[in-house]
């Protein structure tokens, strides 16, 4: 089943001679059980399609269907509720709360989102892969980039969410770390079919691709 769709979905800032055309008739598809690539360079609105397909932004015209519903047409609360409860972010700017420790960070999930989060033991499987098992006792201001991003994506996978959309997730990884989080991103996409959707220009994750999308300019193609 396709779960994720946008259909001829444009985005438009500003007004009159200020006016920039973001993303223009972006057709899209991401199903569960795939890990799905959106390439591009910067400024190609990559980040822009991505906070549209999680309902963090509105597109100025077509739809954005998450399990066949509208979810451009809920109301803030609703979409609100919408993605606490099906969808995970990892975005550029981690978003971590900078007063709690990494394990307080995800004490603050379970105050938010009260039931279906991770049992402890499937946490203890990514912390351990992810290598930030040592780090639950240190603020993100302790952290280095790589740490912070890993801790980002722990902290998205946490909610057990259905999708999980992810912002240049590897852009202050070594290749090693890459290949991990591609492979771990990959595994989480097939063993618990959910859909993984990552917006990079990280080429290293095209091998554990399965449907790569290129964004340039705005305009989306194709898909392997």
């Amino acid at each position: 089943m396709e779960n994720l769709v946008l259909q001829q979905v444009n985005k438009t800032f500003g007004h009159g001679l200020n006016q920039v055309q973001a993303l223009q008739g972006v057709d899209f598809i991401a199903n569960r059980g795939e890990l799905t690539l959106i390439l591009g360079p910067s400024g190609s609105g990559k980040s822009t399609l991505l906070t549209i397909l999680g309902g963090l932004q509105r597109p100025t015209k077509g739809k954005v269907l998450i399990n066949g519903q509208d979810i451009s047409r809920l109301t803030g609360k609703e979409a609100d509720r919408f993605r606490l409860d099906h969808i995970g972010f990892v975005l550029q700017s981690y978003n971590l709360v900078p007063y709690l420790t990494v394990k307080e960070q995800f004490a603050l999930v379970d105050k938010v989102k009260k039931t279906e989060n991770l049992s402890p033991a499937a946490m203890d499987g990514y912390l351990e892969r992810l290598g930030i098992t040592q780090l639950l006792d240190k603020y993100p201001g302790e952290l280095s980039g790589g740490q912070t991003q890993r801790v980002a994506i722990a902290r998205a996978l946490y909610a057990d969410p259905d999708f999980i959309l992810a912002d240049e997730p590897t852009a202050a990884l070594d290749s090693e770390r890459v290949a991990e989080v591609g492979q771990l991103f990959q595994e989480i996409a097939r063993r618990e079919n959910k859909a993984v959707v990552v917006v990079t220009h990280d080429l290293r994750l095209k091998e554990d691709a399965d449907r790569i999308y290129e964004l340039v300019d705005g305009r989306i193609k194709g898909s392997n």
